[in-house]
């Protein structure tokens, strides 16, 4: 057995980059739900302990199961819902609130009828809804250019002069370099980080119709339309093929274990999952599911140590992170964007779905990828429906 194999530069390098998007773009979000309930450091802690550990062990047991990058997250609109559903509301309520979320995900992964409408969604509707969801990463990368211009370019430049020399070190190269320009010039804040063991908490649920109303059916809604959804789309769009259903099932099983700890909502991630489908991750699809190993592995650490996650992330200017996302991401782009657009006959109801996704508009709770969605079905749908029929011709 090569053992190397395992040790794939460019899967370590993706597996370490993906967590690190994930948890920069949305940890102050956690952070802000925990304390809105009033709770100590050592209950946000335990937080993190909770969802680093199970989006890592459910990571890497789907991924090694089906031989498929599949990676799971928490619920980054669910948590913004937290921020303000959970002020006043006792803490053994909120987790009360979040068992009750992950069963009901659990029943829906059992039931199998998301598989059945995720067959039902047109190609071209969903890659224009990935589209969505990425193009703001990579138009966040060059917006960063006016607050740091030295940074972000000379990164966009190791970027594209590796990507031809060594194309599967390429995010790695430019990562280092993105690390050594911002430690030149002085943008890494190391006396930030110290090393610090967590610990998990438990917290006997407590039941009430109040917080099943108010937290678990808004949590349970924006976490299977704006996150799950767009999670399949990632695995459909680049070719891979398992199942939704038990793979939904998993994330609820994993919030019914983990709740009690702060684990309010698991579910299928998209953007973390598209940095370790690309073609710059293995030009083997079968392998690209290592890069998925590795990332769990960054996660459970990150877990572990959750201690130290603020200090680490905050020791990182946020020019360098949204750099190296929007350059990770912008191969999915592009076949997401070939594909949305290749049919003429579907790029309009294609082009409704990309801007509504991308436009971040968010109503009653519920993201734009779910909207986009909505209103690109019915674009097309009406289309459809209205255009003439060809007439039929008699011999």
């Amino acid at each position: 057995m090569n053992i190397g194999r395992y040790f794939n530069p460019a899967h370590i390098s993706s597996g370490f980059i993906a967590p690190l998007v994930g948890y920069t773009s949305s940890a102050a979000i956690i952070f802000q739900a925990v304390n809105s309930t009033g709770a100590s450091d050592t209950v946000v802690t335990s937080w993190f302990w909770a969802l680093g550990l199970g989006m890592g062990l459910s990571t890497i047991g789907l991924s090694l199961f089906y031989k498929q990058p599949i990676l799971t997250a928490w619920s980054t609109p669910g948590a913004a819902i937290l921020v303000t559903s959970l002020a006043g509301v006792p803490l053994a309520e909120a987790i009360g609130a979040f068992v009750l979320c992950s069963l009901l995900i659990t029943l829906v992964g059992l039931s199998g009828w998301f598989d059945r409408i995720m067959d039902y969604l047109p190609q071209s509707i969903a890659a224009a809804m990935l589209a969505g969801v990425l193009v703001p990463f990579a138009m966040h990368m060059i917006m960063s250019l006016e607050s740091q211009l030295a940074l972000v370019l000379a990164m966009m430049i190791a970027f594209f002069i590796s990507r031809v020399i060594w194309p599967k070190l390429a995010v790695m190269i430019t990562l280092i370099v993105g690390i050594f320009i911002a430690a030149w010039q002085n943008l890494i804040v190391w006396q930030d980080v110290s090393l610090q063991v967590s610990s998990p908490i438990w917290t006997t649920p407590e039941w009430s119709l109040s917080a099943a109303i108010g937290i678990t059916i808004p949590l349970f809604i924006v976490t299977m339309a704006s996150q799950n959804v767009p999670g399949i789309v990632v695995l459909r769009s680049h070719g891979y093929d398992a199942p939704a259903a038990p793979l939904i099932t998993w994330t609820g099983i994993t919030g019914v274990l983990m709740a009690p700890f702060g684990g309010f909502a698991f579910n299928l991630a998209a953007i973390m999952a598209a940095i370790c489908m690309g073609k710059e991750v293995d030009a083997d699809p079968k392998q690209r599911y290592r890069s998925a190993i590795w990332a769990g592995l960054f996660i459970i650490a990150a877990g572990v140590f959750a201690g130290s996650l603020t200090g680490l992330f905050n020791s990182m200017p946020q020019a360098l992170v949204v750099t190296i996302a929007g350059l990770a991401l912008l191969g999915t782009i592009s076949s997401s964007l070939s594909t949305a657009l290749a049919g003429e006959a579907e790029r309009i109801p294609a082009v409704i779905t990309l801007v509504t996704t991308a436009s971040g508009v968010a109503m009653w709770g519920i993201g734009s990828a779910f909207w986009g969605l909505i209103l690109g079905a019915l674009a097309l749908l009406i289309q459809r429906s209205c255009s003439p029929k060809p007439a039929s011709t008699k011999i």
